[in-house]
């Protein structure tokens, strides 16, 4: 979908966006130059947490090779978060949902950081 600002076609802000530029409150647990992480709304398990870049990139099959080093970035912050959380050391889960079929339903990419409880396999 697009807005229009002044007489320049902008495409919307993601949801993800807006809560990175404040437009939107959330329960934000980690942030550092690259991404954001806060606690899911609708939590699937005792700690729910997402961790979103800050630039917007749809999905992960939309990442580029000059991605690479924010994709390794935004793993090495959901593991930190796990740490802080108390969930490092029991286990954790890590999902990247990518299209309709794989549970996408925010076009901007993130990962979902799932612990506190055991989680079975296979999900979904």
């Amino acid at each position: 979908m697009l807005t229009k600002q002044s007489d320049l076609i902008m495409p919307e802000k993601t949801l993800f966006e807006k809560i990175r530029d404040r437009e939107i409150p959330a329960n934000i647990v980690h942030e550092d130059d690259d991404c954001l992480a806060f606690r899911d709304i609708s939590p699937q398990a005792p700690v729910h947490i997402l961790v979103v870049p800050k630039v917007a990139i749809a999905r992960i099959a939309a990442a580029k090779q000059d991605d690479a080093t924010l994709l390794g970035k935004l793993l090495i912050a959901a593991s930190s978060v796990a740490t802080e959380q108390g969930i490092a050391e029991s286990g954790f889960r890590l999902v990247i949902n990518n299209g309709r079929d794989g549970g996408e339903t925010i076009p901007h990419l993130h990962i979902h950081l799932l612990g506190g409880r055991p989680l079975d396999w296979p999900p979904g």
